[in-house]
């Protein structure tokens, strides 16, 4: 529903009237045609038409345009009465700041803020209620720093007050300890469960670092088996490197001897060789 026409001071343009409700708008849109129409008045009317109400024209919510610019600044400067002028605000504004006037103004009907009272008094009277409302709420004046509203001054029994209060924070720590138990637990199996893994795991590395170390160990086995087999047959070789040399000594040795001998032998028979390769010289030539 829009503004009220009668809260306006001077003429309001008849483009700036909805179109269903006939007041001046409030929170305007526009349909295609160009006729504008308050939010609610135009939702509640396309429930059940799917026209335009002035024209009779097809329209849609989703066809709902913002009021032009000129027309929204039009509506904004009009002047009209705060809606509390019947209880004594003088206040005229414009359209625009109505809405925060209205919040805050002096006038307003408001509820008292005490739970359980229903008195509606104007906001600038508040105060002066609040001190006398029966349900407003105060300490305890015996000390005991309950609470207490007023209507209940005659019922209100300070022992039995502390009583239920002490009963009430023994069964919220009751509840605490036991929430704080029940986590801790779920912590504690969680934790156990996450070390039976971990421990798990640890266990298959141990294995296989077993398994790995046995490995190195008959491979280190073999290296050290195969050193002394090499070493055995370095010694070996060594012997008979020895053998063979001392052998080559006592062959050259020989040879030495033997070269004397022979070279001895040949001056003491030298001429007679030569005389009987002479005498071959024709039979072999006979031969021939």
């Amino acid at each position: 529903m829009g503004y009220d026409i009668e809260r306006f001071v001077g003429y309001v343009n008849e483009g700036l009237l909805c179109s269903i409700c006939r007041d001046v708008l409030e929170d305007p849109l526009q349909a295609p045609c160009e006729h504008a129409f308050c939010t609610a008045c135009i939702h509640g009317w396309l429930i059940h038409h799917s026209n335009c109400p002035e024209d009779r024209q097809t329209l849609d919510v989703s066809l709902l345009r913002p009021l032009y610019r000129y027309m929204k600044n039009d509506l904004n400067r009009l002047q009209l009465h705060c809606k509390n002028r019947e209880y004594g605000c003088e206040m005229v504004c414009s359209l625009e700041s109505i809405d925060r006037h209205e919040r805050e103004c002096e006038y307003s009907q408001i509820l008292c803020s005490n739970a359980g009272c229903t008195v509606q008094i104007e906001r600038r009277n508040l105060d002066g209620h609040l001190a006398v409302c029966e349900y407003r709420s105060r300490e305890c004046p015996n000390g005991c720093g309950y609470t207490i509203l007023s209507a209940e001054d005659t019922q209100h029994n300070c022992v039995a007050e502390l009583r239920t209060e002490l009963e009430l924070l023994r069964s919220e720590m009751i509840c605490r300890v036991e929430e704080a138990k029940h986590e801790m637990e779920s912590r504690l199996d969680s934790q156990r469960r996450h070390m039976v893994q971990k421990e798990s795991i640890l266990q298959n590395e141990i294995e296989e670092l077993k398994s790995q170390m046995s490995r190195m160990m008959s491979d280190v086995r073999s290296l050290m088996a195969a050193e002394r087999q090499h070493r055995q047959e370095l010694e070996q070789a060594e012997l008979e490197k020895r053998e063979l040399m001392e052998l080559l000594k006592g062959l050259q040795k020989d040879c030495r001897l033997n070269t004397a001998e022979g070279n001895k032998k040949s001056t003491n028979f030298r001429p007679l060789t030569r005389l009987e390769s002479v005498k071959r010289k024709p039979r072999e030539v006979t031969v021939i």
